[in-house]
């Protein structure tokens, strides 16, 4: 289906722009969220008489989000989940998790804005677009932790995953025994060798 652009969309296009897309993706998202028009001659004519005024709307929101975007960018969200010992998460952290933090930090954020490529599975440190106007993103970050105590190691640029398994390394290597390399398999070793009064 051809279209008119409304409004700058990635990968698509900017205002004014004649696009062809798929039939489902104009009538379920682009015309009901009023982000297009069918292109016919009519809306045609109707765009280019509005087109100045939907340019400046347009570069009003523009501005209102860069805005909003200066508090917003370089945000960090703490999230406190279950883990297991490898850092796999028990669930997983979605977009709605990532916009409860931004507004309980008072950041003016919806749904829509939070761009997440793939929910975060595992703890760490994440970048997380949040695209305020389709010109303007920012960046902010999400630390996914067991602890607020590991939270504020990782924001320090700790890795605590890799720290712990070193921790774990560490402490088995106390533990290892000496291996004799004369040894044939499944023999005992001598010094573990005693007669029931105690002698070899």
């Amino acid at each position: 289906m051809d279209i008119i652009l409304l409004e700058r969309i990635e990968k698509l296009g900017t205002i004014g722009d004649v696009v062809t897309v798929k039939d489902g993706y104009a009538r379920n998202f682009l015309l009901p969220l009023k982000k297009a028009l069918r292109a016919n001659e009519a809306n045609k004519k109707v765009f280019e008489a509005n087109r100045d005024r939907l340019e400046k709307e347009n570069a009003e929101r523009r501005v209102d989000a860069e805005k909003s975007g200066e508090k917003v960018a370089g945000a960090e969200v703490v999230l406190i989940r279950a883990s297991s010992n490898s850092g796999q998460l028990y669930g997983s952290v979605s977009v709605r998790d990532i916009v409860d933090a931004l507004v309980a930090q008072g950041h003016d954020v919806n749904k829509s804005q939070v761009i997440l490529e793939r929910p975060i599975k595992t703890i760490g440190m994440f970048d997380v677009r949040v695209a305020l106007h389709p010109e303007v993103s920012v960046i902010v970050k999400a630390n996914v932790a067991r602890s607020d105590d590991e939270a504020a190691l990782q924001s320090q640029g700790v890795d605590v995953m890799a720290q712990m398994f070193e921790d774990d390394r560490a402490e088995s290597e106390g533990f290892t025994e000496a291996v004799d390399p004369n040894a044939e398999p499944g023999e005992i070793p001598e010094d573990l060798l005693t007669s029931e009064d105690g002698e070899a």
